[in-house]
């Protein structure tokens, strides 16, 4: 006949009769138990070693190992992912924007830039004025106004600003009627400004015979030794022009043979800015 035995699995690790050293931890199998270790360590002659995650690359940026196990962390600029491994770059201009003007994001940081007009400071962070003002004299033709991100061109009293911005043109007051001249007076533009100029007068023994004429007649005693006439001619002097130069010229006529002619700056002339002289075939400048 047969005769059955029944065996009963004995639980060593339940037991405690198991060889597992205090390192590892004891598994229950049919018949036997396994020695083992806990995650995060591995078994090496018997003993169970710490794993060094960080040595296999375990984080994507920064990893500190601590026993059995270890933890990821992120450079500034990045934020770790729900993996715990991961890191994402975090975006400063969506979230606390530092930068006082324009915030441009980048991969782990953040640069600010400044608007048209301004200039970055030292901090990488504020912006200053640039005072365009003082890169070059030659931004405008006669003052330079700096402003807050910007600059505009002025001109003196008398003049206007042209399409350009910076060149400045005359305003001609007799032309467009705003002066202060009357019926009898004649408007003379100047640079900047106008004259009124009066009406000639003739000085006795003179006689007014036009507009800017005098005369003095031969018949009478007193014009015996005086021009025969005064002629008054208005002159426009350009500015800009190159020195010395040559504005007008007087010439003597042969109407009346044997005749001579006296020319003379008589007034205006107080700096010596003007002077006369003759040409080569003898008129004079």
């Amino acid at each position: 006949f047969l005769e059955y035995v029944c065996v009963t699995d004995v639980d060593e690790c339940a037991t405690d009769s198991h060889q597992c050293n205090p390192t590892q931890i004891c598994i229950n199998t049919e018949g036997g138990y396994t020695c083992s270790c806990t995650d995060g360590y591995w078994l090496l002659e018997g003993q169970c070693l710490d794993i060094d995650e960080c040595r296999y690359g375990y984080c994507q940026q920064l990893c500190a190992n601590v026993p059995g196990s270890y933890s990821c962390t992120c450079n500034p600029g990045f934020t770790l992912n729900e993996d715990g491994r991961s890191c994402q770059d975090v975006n400063e201009c969506a979230t606390e924007n530092p930068c006082v003007q324009t915030c441009v994001n980048t991969y782990g940081s953040f640069i600010c830039r400044c608007d048209p007009g301004y200039e970055l400071e030292d901090d990488g962070v504020h912006c200053s004025d640039m005072d365009e003002c003082s890169f070059s004299e030659f931004l405008c033709q006669h003052e330079c106004v700096n402003q807050p991100g910007t600059y505009f061109c002025s001109c003196p009293p008398g003049y206007i600003l042209l399409d350009d911005n910076r060149s400045c043109q005359d305003i001609n007051e007799c032309e467009h009627g705003n002066h202060t001249c009357n019926l009898q007076q004649t408007c003379y533009n100047l640079q900047g400004g106008f004259k009124c100029i009066d009406p000639i007068r003739c000085e006795e023994p003179y006689l007014r015979i036009s507009d800017n004429r005098c005369m003095c007649p031969a018949e009478n005693p007193g014009c015996r030794d005086q021009p025969f006439t005064i002629l008054y001619r208005d002159m426009d002097v350009v500015s800009g022009r190159s020195v010395p130069a040559d504005i007008f010229q007087m010439q003597a006529t042969t109407r009346y043979p044997g005749a001579y002619y006296i020319f003379q700056i008589k007034s205006g002339n107080e700096g010596r800015e003007f002077y006369m002289r003759v040409r080569g075939d003898g008129h004079r400048l």
